[in-house]
């Protein structure tokens, strides 16, 4: 290639790269939806969640009478020392905290925040519990990003549409859209004694692993539980028949209502997937730990109170298992057959 023929092409090798270079640069700083805007955005939105969980913790802390100071925030938030601080800071411009000495309180106005944010935590937590099929250790976690990303306004419609309801799927009080709610009550698990009877009125889903093994247990809110022993090492109940036993740090995170009266009767049912290809049993009842699509499933295929029902073939896994109920045979997976409780029959043939 001679030198006339490079000179013919300088030009518009230049054209485009200027072209090209002015695209990039447009693109960077395109106004709203340039790259720096996007990364402003970014940077404002991951602020902002930091901020309203802040307010949340707080909120909470102040709700069960515990005090707050900068470490619990910045452990809680799982953020730095620095950016605790920062966020403080900014927290305190705003009006939403007051410090004293080292005590972190909310302020009127930062409650009221705080509460409507808890609002739409609990709405769509509740939602996801009741109306999806998001497992259920991951209600808390898929409510926490729908929070800061949806508007009050559609979450009063979803709240209007579920017929309002009070309490999310882990027990806790939703407040009203005027800021109202109860005054917390009960005490945790751990603090009962022996002979103590209490109901679940609340199990904490924070941190996710102490929940997932309490949720493994079959616990739930509404579950009656007696005391039989306690000592440093471990606490012992009974919970629907069944004996159970935590470390006190796990007993910490379930809140119970102190009753009084006598030991209850609680019936132990059988489990479903306990019954062997021939037996018969009458469903006694659902677990409360199955909601949402999964429950509905369930009770469209039959699986009512009252319906007799018998495992008629396994697969070459064992897993699922061919169930005759309702005049029809329906497979049915282990998870889910050992959420159904039943009550095993003594008749050698079943009446459909």
């Amino acid at each position: 290639m001679n030198i006339l023929s490079i000179l013919q092409i300088q030009p518009g090798t230049m054209i485009l790269s200027g072209v090209v270079i002015t695209g990039i640069l447009f693109w960077i700083f395109w106004p709203e939806k340039g790259l720096i805007a996007l990364l402003s955005k970014v940077n404002m939105n991951n602020q902002r969640v930091h901020l309203e969980d802040a307010l949340k913790y707080l909120f909470d802390c102040e709700y069960r009478n515990s005090t707050c100071d900068m470490n619990g925030i910045a452990g809680n938030l799982n953020i730095t020392g620095d950016q605790t601080s920062k966020l403080l800071e900014r927290l305190l411009s705003m009006g939403l905290i007051a410090i004293n000495h080292q005590n972190i309180t909310l302020t009127d106005t930062g409650r009221s925040y705080s509460l409507r944010v808890i609002r739409v935590h609990r709405i769509w937590e509740r939602y996801l519990a009741d109306e999806t099929s998001v497992s259920q250790a991951d209600w808390h976690n898929h409510a926490d990003k729908i929070e800061h990303q949806v508007t009050p306004e559609d979450t009063e419609k979803l709240a209007a549409q579920m017929g309002h309801p009070v309490f999310d799927p882990h027990g806790d009080p939703i407040p009203t859209a005027e800021g109202n709610l109860p005054d917390h009550k009960g005490k945790s698990l751990s603090q009962l004694k022996e002979g103590n009877i209490g109901r679940i009125i609340h199990i904490e889903d924070e941190p996710r692993n102490i929940y997932e093994q309490l949720v493994v247990l079959g616990l739930y809110p509404g579950m009656q539980v007696y005391v039989t022993d306690v000592n440093e090492k471990k606490i012992t109940f009974a919970a629907d028949g069944d004996e159970c036993i935590l470390t006190p740090l796990f007993a910490a995170h379930i809140t119970v209502e102190l009753l009084s009266g006598k030991v209850p009767l609680t019936q132990k049912y059988e489990l479903l997937s306990e019954l062997a290809v021939g037996e018969k049993a009458k469903v006694a009842a659902i677990s409360p730990n199955c909601r949402g699509q999964q429950r509905r499933r369930l009770m469209d295929l039959g699986i009512v109170p009252g319906s007799l029902i018998s495992p008629e073939i396994r697969s070459a896994s064992g897993d699922p298992v061919g169930y005759r109920v309702m005049g029809t045979t329906i497979g049915i997976r282990q998870k889910e057959a050992e959420l159904i409780f039943i009550d095993r029959q003594k008749e050698t043939s079943m009446k459909q």
